[in-house]
C-alpha cells in the first residue's frame, strides 16, 4: 500500500456509502445524488441517508432523500465546498431540514495514515496487545471510545498500556467495513499528556496495516486533543462528514440536557 492507494480506497468506501462515484470527490463542482442502501458500507450506518454531506477537500457530495434533493442541491451550490460545513451557513440548511422533521446531527473529521510519517511512538508504560477474548469486562464508560458496547461483534484487537498491572490506556479497532478499521482510544485522566494515547494509536495503526487493512481515525472538529493525537501519530485530515437525522433521534441523544 501507498498513500495514494489508501486515499483511493477511502474514496471508494465513501462512494459506496453515498451512492456516488469515487471520482465525484475529485470534481471542482459540488454534486448531489440520491441515497441508497448499498452493500459493503460501514456496518453502523443507517441507510438510505436523509441528508449527508461529505468532502475530501475539493468539493461537497450530498447524498439525500430524493424528496429534498433540489433544496439540498440549491444549498450546496451557494457556497464553496468547505463553506457548506460552516456556521452561519449551515443554519440555512438546518432551518430547511427542520421543516422536514430533520436536524443536522453528526459532524466529524476523518483521518488517514501518511505512510511517510506513521511510526510506533515510545511510551513509558508497558504496552501489550489484546485480542477480542481479552475485551470482556472492558465495555465500561472509561473505555467507550476504544470499544462499542452496542457493536461488540465488530471489535477485533487492540493495545493496552499498563502501570504495574493496571490498565491505564487502551486503543482498539473495529471492523466497520471490509477494507478499513476504525481506531478508538481512551486514557485514564490521571495518565494523559504522557504520550500514552499516541503510543497506543501508532502501534495499533501499524498492526492494522500489517494485516492488509487501512486504519482510519475519527474526531469531532472541536476535540483538539484527539486531533493532535492523530497528527502526532502520522495521520492527516482526509475527509469530513455532516449527517442529518430525524429530530426525534437527535432529541433522544439530548434528552438529559436541560438549560
Amino acid at each position: 500500500m501507498d498513500n495514494a492507494t489508501i486515499l483511493r480506497a477511502a474514496m471508494q468506501q465513501s462512494a459506496l456509502e453515498l451512492n456516488c462515484r469515487a471520482e465525484d470527490f475529485l470534481l471542482t463542482e459540488n454534486v448531489t445524488v440520491v441515497s441508497a442502501a448499498n452493500a459493503g458500507v460501514r456496518k453502523y450506518l443507517q441507510l438510505p441517508f436523509e441528508c449527508a454531506l461529505v468532502s475530501y477537500g475539493n468539493n461537497v457530495v450530498a447524498s439525500v432523500n430524493a424528496e429534498i434533493a433540489d433544496k439540498v442541491s440549491a444549498y450546496i451550490s451557494m457556497f464553496d465546498g468547505y463553506r457548506c460545513f460552516e456556521t452561519p451557513n449551515l443554519h440555512v440548511l438546518n432551518d430547511f431540514l427542520q421543516t422536514r422533521g430533520l436536524r443536522v446531527c453528526f459532524m466529524a473529521e476523518y483521518f488517514l495514515p501518511d505512510l511517510y510519517l506513521l511510526k510506533k511512538l515510545p511510551c513509558a508504560y508497558q504496552i501489550k496487545m489484546l485480542r477480542k477474548r481479552d475485551f470482556e469486562g472492558l465495555y465500561t464508560p472509561q473505555w467507550s471510545n476504544a470499544l462499542c458496547k452496542d457493536r461488540k461483534e465488530l471489535d477485533e484487537f487492540g493495545f493496552g498500556a499498563y502501570d504495574n498491572g493496571k490498565l491505564i490506556g487502551f486503543a482498539a479497532c473495529s471492523a466497520d467495513c471490509e477494507n478499513m478499521r476504525q481506531i478508538g482510544v481512551d486514557v485514564l485522566p490521571e495518565y494523559r499528556r504522557r504520550g500514552v494515547a499516541s503510543a497506543l494509536t501508532s502501534a495499533l495503526a501499524e498492526e492494522i496495516l500489517s494485516i492488509g487493512k487501512i486504519p482510519f481515525y475519527c474526531a469531532a472538529w472541536s476535540n483538539i486533543k484527539s486531533v493532535r493525537n492523530a497528527i502526532k501519530c502520522g495521520f492527516y485530515p482526509a475527509w469530513t462528514e455532516v449527517t442529518a437525522k430525524t429530530a426525534e433521534f437527535t432529541n433522544s441523544i439530548n434528552k438529559h440536557i436541560v438549560l
